[in-house]
């Protein structure tokens, strides 16, 4: 039997329970902030340069996008389960790599183990939690991108203490068995989605579709801040004078409304449209990105305030989007061309942003960002307007 033979009754959406869905995100994203946190202490222990440093970082992302890409229609096909539960295992066999490793090679191939396994459970935790309950995707998916991002700060947080306390090792192999941990969870629950046709279509036709465009455009807008972002902002408050421990707070601090607005603004989403969320939203990041070119030091810390709120609308905004956009056999394919796209437009916006910034100064690469991030959104409402023109026309109905 495959993934898509399973009843929709009542006792099986109980057996499959949306809470255990949110808190593997978090324990993907938690791997993902510890080995961040570790990278310098990795680099000074074995002898790495920084750019050998910056291959590891670099293999992850690549496995996470490549698998998201190709990975993802296959959940669409009846096999969320297996993706779901082969993920978490590849990911724990990268976890327990890092343990064991002293290369260079050996390193760079437990990320990208790492980065293949988390690349392979998004998408199909994504598909679960839109198809289980479509009357509260939003909230649900703004719940999950709350969970996501807790994750991600609880990492770091974890590793350090793990690491100072035990040792290098030790936060890679607590990881390790967690994972292990929630693989026999997750081989007890009934992950298969509700019945469908199962249509092999390719990602080429999912593009194809205005609506699509539209939630992709407005994600590139997201991701191009996102990007910029994690790229200069320790840069630009040291360069404005703050200390380390200032900027370390102001980047926990900008986390706290993704975690308590995301489901509002996934709600929101469903409820008013994501277009029409995400363009307030992305105006407001827009227009804080451009004032950090100008601002002085507590000018911007307030502002990334403002900044991290807007953003708690705009990331699970995108996410309905694409659920929305998405045909329901490729509903997990268009999820994982969302964080496909965002993986890809934050590292090079990052990469870009970096030159710029040291080559033209903080005004040059902050105006900048905000105009492409305006463009884009433009685009985004433009093609979103083909979309519901198409869908309103008499051939539609």
């Amino acid at each position: 039997m495959t993934d898509t033979e399973a009843p929709s009754s009542t006792a099986g959406a109980a057996r499959r329970p949306l809470y255990v869905l949110f808190l593997l995100t978090a324990l993907m994203s938690l791997g993902y902030g510890g080995i961040f946190t570790l990278l310098a202490d990795i680099r000074d222990k074995f002898g790495f340069s920084d750019g050998d440093v910056g291959l590891i970082a670099f293999a992850g992302f690549a496995t996470g996008f490549t698998s998201q890409v190709l990975l993802s229609r296959y959940a669409d096909r009846g096999h969320t389960a297996f993706m779901l539960r082969a993920g978490v295992a590849v990911a724990a066999i990268g976890m327990f790599g890092m343990v064991v490793a002293d290369e260079l090679w050996a390193w760079v191939g437990a990320r990208l183990l790492l980065g293949l396994g988390s690349g392979t459970v998004g998408p199909a935790v994504r598909r679960l939690v839109i198809t289980r309950d479509p009357e509260r995707v939003g909230a649900n998916l703004g719940t999950q991108t709350a969970f996501d991002v807790s994750g991600f700060v609880i990492g770091p947080i974890l590793a350090a203490v793990l690491a100072q306390t035990i040792g290098l090792r030790a936060p890679f192999a607590v990881l390790g068995v967690v994972y292990v941990l929630t693989l026999v969870v997750l081989l007890r629950l009934d992950l298969r989605t509700s019945p469908g046709a199962v249509v092999h279509r390719a990602v080429r036709n999912l593009v194809r579709l205005p609506a699509v465009q539209s939630a992709l455009a407005a994600a590139v807008a997201f991701y191009l801040t996102i990007g910029m972002f994690e790229a200069l902002w320790s840069i630009l408050l040291r360069d404005l004078g703050a200390e380390t421990w200032l900027i370390g707070v102001t980047l926990s601090v900008f986390t706290i409304p993704m975690i308590l607005f995301a489901p509002k603004g996934g709600a929101l989403a469903q409820r008013r449209g994501p277009i029409r969320v995400v363009s307030v939203s992305i105006t407001v990041a827009a227009m804080c990105t451009a004032f950090y070119g100008v601002s002085p030091l507590w000018i911007c810390i307030a502002l990334s305030a403002v900044h991290a709120t807007a953003d708690a609308f705009t990331l699970p905004g995108n996410q309905v989007a694409v659920a929305i956009a998405s045909p329901p056999d490729q509903v997990a394919t268009g999820q994982g061309l969302l964080g496909a796209t965002g993986l890809a437009i934050a590292g090079l916006a990052a990469l870009i942003g970096a030159a710029v910034y040291d080559a033209f100064g903080r005004v040059a690469i902050f105006s900048g960002t905000a105009v492409l991030m305006l463009t884009f959104l433009l685009i985004a409402r433009w093609r979103w307007s083909v979309h519901e023109r198409r869908d309103s026309s008499p051939a539609a109905a």
